[in-house]
């Protein structure tokens, strides 16, 4: 099957409607030749040989599962340890200094966790910043089942740790095998008590938890929204911080005119 051409820009269209309506996510025609590809994949793996039946599976799926498998299959998933540094050396700083205040208690929410390398780091970050705290709990969500399952098995391979220091690779993380040449890198139980992961739709608010959190992370998500459904998302972070609590976003994400009450501390970072 050619999946460029069997994908019309009829349906093309339609299925960027379905996704955005589902997800939030903006797919611009530049997306056509990876929507076709990877659908592509996952009709085969289902036998079916049409896009327009794919579509109707789809879009008359009531539990939801093969909408999840489908975004599953067209999400891209790019992250690393300790992407975009010196908000973790800003994370540093804060823990410490309600720490000196006589904070003893930490919530952080990292909204869009993908396969775990971005909270892992949140973890690994606080406890080298504030050891001696255990009241300190991170919760990590994403869209994609697939990136949650990744992240909670927190296993990685050698070439994905080249920006975490040997100091933290050598305390958070477990060699295993031990005696093998390819060997993985395992998180350890330290880390692993601090997280909680859960699947969210960041485009279907209000979210369930409660709050209030002291950080969010809202990094490198935002840049597949447009602007209603960003909106959306920053007036449920606001509800959901505390006062004094702080944002994080992506380098590349613009959000002139719908920060609302939240104040740059500097580029990338807001308080409420």
């Amino acid at each position: 099957m050619n999946n460029n051409e069997n994908l019309s820009a009829e349906m093309f269209s339609r299925f960027c409607e379905l996704v955005y309506d589902k997800a939030g996510i903006h797919l611009g025609p530049q997306k056509e030749a990876l929507v076709a590809s990877r659908m592509g994949k996952r009709m085969r793996a289902l036998g079916i040989g049409r896009y327009e039946e794919y579509y109707r599976l789809v879009k008359d799926d009531k539990d939801g599962d093969e909408l999840v498998e489908m975004l599953n299959a067209i999400s891209t998933n790019v992250t690393y340890f300790f992407r975009e540094e010196h908000h973790f050396q800003l994370l540093t700083e804060l823990l410490q200094q309600w720490h000196g205040g006589g904070q003893r208690s930490y919530r952080i929410w990292c909204a869009a966790s993908s396969t775990g390398e971005e909270p892992y780091t949140i973890a690994m970050t606080a406890r080298a910043a504030i050891p001696d705290v255990s009241d300190f709990k991170i919760l990590a969500t994403d869209i994609s089942t697939r990136a949650l399952d990744v992240a909670k098995a927190g296993r990685y391979e050698p070439r994905h740790l080249e920006k975490v220091p040997e100091s933290m690779t050598r305390r958070f993380f477990r060699k295993e095998p031990a005696d093998a040449a390819n060997r993985s890198y395992v998180v350890n139980d330290e880390l692993r008590r601090m997280l909680s992961f859960a699947r969210l739709n960041l485009a279907r608010p209000p979210y369930p938890m409660k709050g209030p959190f002291d950080i969010v992370f809202c990094r490198n998500v935002m840049i597949y929204f447009d602007n209603k459904v960003r909106k959306g998302l920053l007036d449920e972070i606001w509800r959901l911080l505390k006062p004094g609590g702080i944002l994080m976003v992506g380098h590349a994400e613009s959000l002139s005119g719908m920060l609302g009450n939240f104040r740059s501390v500097k580029p990338s970072v807001y308080i409420k």
